[in-house]
């Protein structure tokens, strides 16, 4: 069995020390260099550059959880739901992914001030076994649907081993990875999926038919150590080409495709024209199976929770329709299996973690490293590190919805 303690070398010259427990317990002094080499493991993400960092404000993560939580209330959303839904748009951010974050608020307040969305909805159960359920989320907060969800499969999987629950009538929900985490924290496997506005240019196809459609599966090892996969089904997802437009910046070939079908680097025409290229890409580097992978999670969600679907899904931006997204969300309980499954799958990451990597700067990671390193330099800076163009909407909202500014300040 592999021992509980990984020690990953960064970029030659800092120690991390995964202890099973606590990841990342002990980056102390050779942070800048793990932020720096988290940087070139997830470029994808469009983390602020070392040099954009420098004139960056530190918020820190009660401040601008409180700041979201009053822009929801001053838009008629009751004190639980906001919470809930300022919970969520954090952990993106906190876990590395500011696509999913606070970059989302505008938009949330944006459907529930044209009446898109309704801010005080709850869930109701239209269908039920012992191991499945159909949910209603009545156009509520997607966040709201979501956690209420994954509780729900999670109660059912306590006694039935495995279960699902598909729902309707939902919106945007965060990061994928989100309702993992929730099972996971149960000692269960968690799985979500989502579909979306339609952005994903099947394979052959001249048009956007299918949505971005994440994929999450979390799985518990031992002592708090875990695995969360949390991917697009394109090559990136879409709020990765906003954050770069946000910065005024290229996105790399084989994310996105311009109307005459060549690829785009250009990331305000990507995010004009809205055609992602599927996982993988072109169709002679596999991008069929991104295709096909999109739509396992689109027959998942719209078309058995009987939400809208593939290009019925309104586009994204148009806040003049109602979303009706589909999610589904499996709960597993290991202990109905073999025993010994967190040992197993510590097991596995250790090896994977030791294996020699090809640059000796950049380590061999398991799905949910990124983030906790991430979550480790939040720490370190004291808070979270938002582009300025993020701050100019905070302004705007804050003063358009006459609550309180968020406060940031400079790095100490």
């Amino acid at each position: 069995m592999a021992s509980s303690t990984i020690k990953l070398t960064i970029r030659g010259c800092c120690q991390l020390c995964f202890d099973a427990g606590g990841i990342l317990a002990k980056c102390s002094a050779g942070l800048s260099a793990c932020s720096s080499s988290y940087r070139n493991m997830s470029s994808n993400r469009y983390e602020p550059s070392a040099k954009t960092e420098i004139n960056l404000l530190v918020t820190p993560i009660e401040e601008a959880e409180r700041f979201m939580v009053d822009c929801f209330k001053a838009s008629g959303t009751p004190q639980k739901h906001a919470e809930i839904v300022a919970k969520n748009l954090i952990e993106a951010d906190y876990r590395g992914h500011y696509s999913h974050g606070m970059n989302r608020l505008d938009m949330y307040i944006r459907d529930i001030q044209g009446g898109m969305c309704d801010p005080k909805a709850t869930c109701s159960i239209e269908k039920e076994t012992a191991a499945s359920a159909l949910v209603n989320g009545h156009n509520g907060l997607g966040a709201v649907v979501g956690k209420y969800c994954m509780d729900l499969a999670i109660q059912k999987a306590k006694t039935a081993g495995i279960a699902m629950v598909v729902a309707h009538g939902s919106n945007h929900y965060g990061i994928a990875g989100m309702y993992s985490l929730q099972a996971i924290n149960e000692g269960f496997l968690g799985m979500s999926f989502t579909n979306t506005s339609p952005f994903m240019v099947p394979t052959r196809a001249k048009k956007a038919t299918l949505g971005t459609n994440p994929v999450s599966l979390g799985a518990p090892a031992l002592n708090g150590d875990s695995f969360v996969l949390d991917m697009a089904t394109t090559a990136v997802a879409v709020g990765k080409i906003e954050l770069a437009r946000r910065k005024g910046t290229d996105i790399p070939k084989g994310w996105a495709m311009n109307d005459k079908g060549e690829l785009e680097t250009n990331a305000e025409a990507a995010a004009t024209v809205g055609k992602l290229m599927p996982l993988g890409g072109d169709e002679i580097n596999s991008g069929y199976k991104g295709y096909g992978i999109g739509m396992l999670v689109e027959i998942f969600c719209g078309i058995l929770s009987g939400s809208k679907y593939g290009p019925h899904i309104r586009k994204w931006g148009a806040h003049g329709d109602v979303a009706n997204l589909g999610q589904a969300f499996i709960a597993i309980n290991p202990q109905c299996f073999a025993d010994g499954f967190q040992d197993r799958m510590s097991d596995l990451m250790g090896y994977i973690r030791n294996m020699e990597p090809i640059d000796p700067s950049k380590p061999v990671l398991v799905h949910g490293d990124p983030e906790k390193i991430h979550m480790e330099k939040v720490k370190k800076d004291g808070g979270l590190l938002y582009v300025q163009n993020q701050h100019d909407t905070n302004a705007k909202l804050a003063e358009e919805l006459k609550v309180k500014p968020m406060v940031s300040k400079k790095p100490s």
